[in-house]
């Protein structure tokens, strides 16, 4: 199946053609076309509800927001079961692509000449990888299916999870062998993507969930996921960003950001409307929280289409080192500007002490309209009456804002499960990582930019993982430090700039040159923190001395999680620094399943969230797959329905 979608690189710039049958796939071109199908399909991670629900709902780092369509995704209530259609789309849209990728390993021996033959064939092995591993990660043991479906099939089984991740390793190994260092087109599979991939199979092989058939494999896995991943990090290819800001600086379509060195593999969107599809990239909608009804707001393209699916647990905030870890102040947005003088709150002599004048607007457009103050328990600055934008106090006015919204007032206990200062379902401090103000339309949920699958820090915890999985704890640390090194804020750096995505709306056709924007260029590092100034690096607070320094911190939770041996620690001190590295970025269900700590982080960490131990590490077996299967060549009975069932559900 050819998949007439967008992307914006060269090899996918491709005529959009309507008519098509299995014959073109014994051609080159026809196989060239399939596999820019095939490429088209890792858009799927990011096009619509299935993106978070089945990968961030449900887990420590995010909860429900305002909205709650997909609670149950975070709930695991009765809602959610085998008629959850998000479940059924995963399913569906990776066996769609797993019998791309096998016309593709089938035909290109037999039918293609030329230059590329090694490499169509590497990306068919990838390809069928890539889902197989999204699918055992998502189900555990399912159909194996390693030939292209030329007629309709019906009866299938479940292959034990042993022999979906031997398949899995061999097919990334393969495509390894196959492919090339650098492609000649932007955008395409390198060697090194199958390598990162290889080696994060390796780790979730050797993981808990598979504990009941892993261990004559489990050192051998570990120590190849350390050579794999060593493999892509000296590749020469790939560095880390320099500034971990750089990430997520998206200035405009196709720009610098999305051809950084620490990317790795990333699904290709584009601003070509007439291949968009149905969906664009929507990651951008579910993590803001809403500032277009706040006074002074109104939701433009900088701020976003704010769908508040994902609210910030205090887990998410406090696993920061929030004054010496620059990660937290790259990844949230807590400052948003005036953009609607008209509904801006007035302040006169009769409301507010001098400096104000009778008669006197306080704030207009362009000045700061919404503030997240994100301090800690024991902060004694703040008051319920102080954030009351209709009265403030006389002595607060130097720091009043139309909208303030602070984290814990003065006398509140610190806690990581009951309400606490004033935010709340729809106001909260949000990821900005996947900001887009480069959409045609304020209303638009076409995002643009491309979706990250891959980059070089996971690679460098994954090696790091692998090594403290092995109890080499020492050799973790210098893999750790990569990434936390980089993390530390440099000397000169200011602590206040800020940036996402939505500042591409800067160099956006579609923005209205006269209007007012959202958009601010500061985060509240100083107010958050009660700061004045501060100029020098935080290198030695986030650098690594030695394994002591994971065992013996204070800041990981050990005790809320019972973490007690250092095997137990190590693993909350990695997946803690997964969260820093990576909060958001479509994988926390994943790793906390692979790891079975789901239930207990969610414990402690997400009120709602009631995860069952031992049902809720796999989703269950979609009901469309199970209603057409056959046995014998009649339907299944409930019973052997139920068999084929994942247990619990």
């Amino acid at each position: 199946m050819i998949l007439p979608t967008s992307c914006k690189k060269s090899f996918l710039d491709e005529e959009v053609i309507n008519s098509h049958n299995t014959s073109d796939f014994q051609t080159a071109l026809g196989l060239d076309g399939l596999v820019i199908g095939m490429y088209q399909s890792l858009k799927f991670h990011f096009n619509y509800t299935w993106a978070y629900t089945t990968t961030n709902y449900g887990v420590d780092e995010f909860t429900v927001g305002g909205d709650r369509t997909e609670q149950m995704f975070n709930s695991y209530d009765g809602n959610f079961n085998s008629l959850s259609g998000d479940i059924a789309a995963v399913w569906d849209n990776m066996y769609g692509n797993i019998n791309s990728a096998n016309i593709v390993i089938k035909n290109v021996p037999v039918y293609y000449d030329g230059a590329n033959k090694n490499v169509r064939l590497g990306e068919g092995y990838f390809m069928r990888a890539f889902d197989y591993f999204k699918l055992v990660k998502q189900f555990g043991a399912v159909p194996l299916k390693l030939e292209p479906s030329e007629t309709i099939q019906e009866e299938f089984t479940r292959s034990p999870t042993s022999d979906i991740y031997a398949q899995i390793i061999k097919d990334f190994t393969q495509a390894y062998d196959l492919l090339p260092a650098a492609p000649a087109e932007t955008g395409r599979i390198t060697k090194w993507a199958a390598a990162h991939f290889l080696a994060k199979a390796y780790l979730f092989r050797a993981s808990e969930i598979n504990n009941d058939w892993n261990s004559s494999t489990k050192t051998a896995d570990l120590q190849n996921a350390v050579k794999y991943a060593d493999l892509v990090i000296n590749s020469g290819t790939y560095t880390l960003a320099t500034n971990f800001s750089d990430l997520w600086n998206f200035t405009t379509v196709d720009g610098s950001n999305e051809t950084n060195k620490e990317v790795i593999l990333a699904a290709q969107f584009s601003n070509n409307i007439t291949t968009q599809g149905r969906y664009g990239n929507q990651i951008h909608l579910y993590y803001p929280s809403v500032y277009q009804t706040l006074p002074g707001m109104v939701r433009d393209l900088a701020g976003g289409r704010e769908f508040q699916r994902l609210r910030s647990t205090d887990y998410a905030v406090d696993v920061f080192d929030r004054v010496n870890d620059s990660r937290f102040w790259k990844s949230f947005k807590t400052r948003y500007v005036c953009n609607n003088p008209a509904s801006a709150p007035k302040w006169t002599a009769a409301t507010a002490p001098t400096p104000v004048q009778a008669g006197q607007v306080k704030f207009v457009g362009g000045e700061e309209s919404v503030l997240y103050i994100v301090n800690n328990a024991g902060d004694t600055r703040y008051t319920a009456a102080d954030v009351n934008s209709s009265n403030p106090l006389p002595t607060d006015i130097g720091r009043r804002k139309a909208n303030m919204f602070v984290r814990y007032f003065s006398g509140q206990p610190q806690s990581y499960l009951n309400a606490h200062g004033n935010y709340g379902v729809s106001q909260f401090v949000a990821l900005s990582k996947f900001m887009d103000g480069s959409r045609n339309l304020v209303a638009s949920q076409f995002g643009q930019r491309d979706g990250i699958l891959a980059r070089l820090a996971e690679t460098y915890l994954i090696a790091a993982e692998a090594y403290g999985r092995l109890g080499q704890f020492a050799q973790a640390i210098p893999y750790l430090n990569r990434v936390r090194d980089r993390a530390a804020y440099k000397d000169g750096e200011n602590r206040e700039s800020y940036v996402d995505g939505g500042i591409s709306y800067k160099t956006n056709p579609a923005t209205n040159a006269t209007a007012l924007s959202s958009y601010s260029d500061k985060n509240t590092y100083f107010e958050s923190n009660n700061i004045p100034v501060a100029t020098t690096n935080t290198l030695s607070s986030m650098h690594l001395n030695s394994e002591a320094d994971i065992f013996n911190s204070s800041r990981e939770f050990y005790d809320k999680i019972a973490a007690v041996s250092q095997a137990d620690k190590f693993t909350a001190f990695i997946l803690n620094e997964r969260s820093r590295e990576l909060m958001g970025e479509l994988m926390r269900w994943e790793d906390l399943a692979r790891t079975k700590t789901l239930v207990s982080r969610t414990a402690a960490f997400n009120l709602e969230a009631k995860p069952v131990d031992s049902k809720h590490y796999l989703r269950p077996i979609p009901q469309s797959f199970l209603d057409v299967v056959k046995s014998g060549g009649a339907a299944l009975t409930p019973a052997q329905k139920q068999a084929l069932q994942n247990p619990g559900w």
